[in-house]
């Protein structure tokens, strides 16, 4: 399974940007699909997750509200929709998936695929 994660770029604070991940190699549906993000120094976090149909999603507290993840089935693709974007918010963004994961899927050593990331940068 491959995942080719893209859509990052430099905005300004206020700004929106759409995260994009495409899925190769497998069956999409059948994985639940997370979003993390690593600044510099900083360990990789969680951003949010969404399962397998897209009706449930899950975000950590720091963006919910501002960020939507959605997901398409039928490209095998989930995004990653930021809003209100914050100099904080600077980190390279990952995608990865996971056939089942524990609860919602907060723990990055869950997943089993990851993307490459796609640096976003906010600036002030």
């Amino acid at each position: 399974v491959q995942l080719q994660a893209s859509g990052g770029g430099l905005v300004q604070a206020g700004d929106s940007l759409r995260l994009s991940c495409a899925v190769s190699g497998g069956t999409f549906s059948s994985y639940v699909m997370g979003w993390f993000r690593q600044a510099p120094a900083k360990e990789r976090e969680f951003v949010g997750s969404i399962g397998w149909s897209g009706e449930s999603t899950y975000y950590d507290d720091l963006v919910k509200g501002r960020f939507i993840i959605s997901r398409d089935n039928a490209k095998n693709t989930v995004y990653l929709q930021m809003n209100s974007l914050k100099p904080e918010d600077t980190a390279v963004y990952y995608c990865a998936a996971v056939r089942n994961p524990t609860g919602w899927g907060v723990e990055p050593r869950g997943y089993d695929y990851w993307g490459q990331g796609t640096l976003v940068t906010v600036s002030s």
